[in-house]
């Protein structure tokens, strides 16, 4: 069975701004009341998380509202190499030229030459916070928050919101969290663990 987890990352907040923008979106989400505002021990991996509010309906798909969430929200601040769990990245395309480039065979084996320079840049990005990876088709060295990977197997950022075993949100509710962010990019890790 396995617990699974869907991710709003902010991609453009800095280090200094991640901890003020985490608490007005959360203080926001209260507010609609899509979660609670006292914390408890309801995710994995860090000791308080905010559990679902009383409208977290509003958040999910309409098929999907009798299923009630079972944990809540963690927020991470820091910076952080968001990812999907279990699953690794399929392929990565070039923000400067959009050519897409396979990391794994049809039969899901790995692509050592291909998969190397992009698996040391996650660790010096980690380690970092900054972190570039020559792109093999048009040899731009790109940073490596800016690549799109293939089902947004990864996000680079300093501040994500990860809701633990919730029903899948809809497009709409991901769209109004980047509006509760001022309006900045995000993007959406989903996985299971």
């Amino acid at each position: 069975m396995g617990d699974h987890f869907q991710t709003i990352v902010d991609l453009d907040a800095g280090a200094g701004e991640a901890a003020a923008l985490a608490r007005r979106a959360v203080h926001r989400l209260v507010a609609e009341g899509i979660v609670l505002a006292e914390r408890t021990d309801c995710v994995l991996g860090q000791p308080f998380g905010y559990p679902p509010g009383p409208e977290w309906h509003r958040a999910v798909a309409r098929d999907d509202a009798d299923r009630e969430p079972s944990d809540g929200l963690a927020v991470r601040v820091g910076r952080t190499v968001f990812h999907s769990g279990q699953d690794g990245p399929e392929a990565v395309t070039c923000p400067r030229c959009a050519v897409t480039t396979p990391l794994v065979t049809d039969d899901w084996d790995t692509i050592d030459e291909v998969w190397g320079p992009f698996g040391a840049a996650v660790n010096t990005w980690h380690e970092t916070g900054e972190a570039r990876v020559e792109c093999p088709a048009c040899a731009a060295p790109v940073p490596l928050p800016e690549w799109n990977w293939a089902d947004d197997c990864f996000a680079f950022a300093h501040l994500g919101l990860e809701f633990w075993n919730w029903p899948e949100f809809t497009p709409q509710f991901r769209a109004r969290v980047g509006e509760l962010l001022d309006g900045r990019r995000t993007a959406y890790v989903w996985g299971k663990l």
